[in-house]
């Protein structure tokens, strides 16, 4: 993805952020508190170093020092569009206006947010953005407040949904499966994005053969025995979810597993429903 590119994703977030302050939740009340509260601590600290020094605090943001605290580092683009500073990779946008690359109808969005007059506000708002480190699109959640003409920002990635997130895909993906099974798997097995969002995916089992016939991270296990299917530290989980499945409507399983975004063996809650003789899963990551 292009640096340009990531900035126009950047420039989206800002159609919402309009008004008082505000944050949605992407992962439960508590997911992501410890980096909220960091990330609005740095977002402070380099407020009233600017209000300390004006534009000559602008050379600190970009260094690697006070103002970057682990993956966390100021931003800063003024009213007009121009990228003034940065401690992470769009270091290499300061001093373009990167405005003059967006299309007219970002344009006009990114403008407007830009314009808001200064309040004294701390405000948010969830974005995609491209995370250099994981080479992959993530959603990331940005603090930011202006400063005469300048906005300051800070702001981190999101890998992990939360279970209320994977809940509600999974009573999405049931209802289609109910209502058009093969279209439903074809659009899991093709990772429509629709059915598959960040590390949320869904697989599907056929209760009868026992065996994957959907899957919307690995598509290697389209087809394979589900029974012989174990985490990533060796528990029979396949056996575990067929007898979970075998007993009730619905049901939910914790095992270890690589998360797609993180590329990381992670703890694993997986929900579970029978529908019209397929299970139909969606699960989510913890941080344990």
């Amino acid at each position: 993805m292009s640096l340009y590119r990531a900035f126009a994703v950047l420039c989206l977030c800002f159609i919402s952020l309009s008004g008082s302050a505000q944050t949605t939740p992407a992962a439960g009340p508590d997911a992501y508190s410890a980096d909220t509260e960091r990330a609005k601590a740095l977002l402070g600290k380099a407020v009233a170093e600017y209000k300390a020094k004006g534009d000559s605090a602008l050379a600190e943001f970009s260094r690697q020092g006070a103002f970057v605290d682990g993956q966390l580092y100021i931003y800063v683009v003024d009213t007009a569009g121009v990228m003034l500073a940065s401690g992470g990779p769009s270091v290499s946008l300061v001093g373009k206006q990167v405005v003059s690359a967006l299309d007219d109808d970002l344009k006009k969005a990114f403008q407007q947010a830009i314009s808001q007059p200064e309040d004294g506000a701390v405000h948010s708002a969830e974005y995609r953005w491209w995370n250099w480190q994981h080479a992959k699109v993530e959603r990331k959640r940005v603090f930011y407040q202006r400063v005469g003409e300048r906005v300051i920002s800070v702001g981190y990635y999101m890998p992990r949904s939360s279970p209320e997130q994977a809940k509600q895909l999974l009573q999405a993906v049931a209802e289609q499966v109910r209502s058009d099974p093969k279209t439903t798997f074809v659009r899991i097995n093709k990772h429509d994005k629709k059915l598959n969002q960040d590390d949320l995916y869904a697989f599907v089992v056929d209760l009868k053969t026992k065996r994957f016939i959907a899957h919307g991270f690995l598509p290697r296990l389209i087809g394979t025995d589900f029974q012989a299917l174990r985490s990533t530290d060796g528990k029979p989980i396949g056996e575990e979810i067929l007898k979970l499945m075998a007993g009730a409507e619905t049901g939910e399983i914790d095992y270890l597993w690589r998360n797609p975004i993180t590329g990381q063996n992670e703890y694993k809650k997986t929900f579970l429903q029978r529908v019209n003789g397929y299970a139909v899963a969606v699960g989510c990551y913890t941080n344990q």
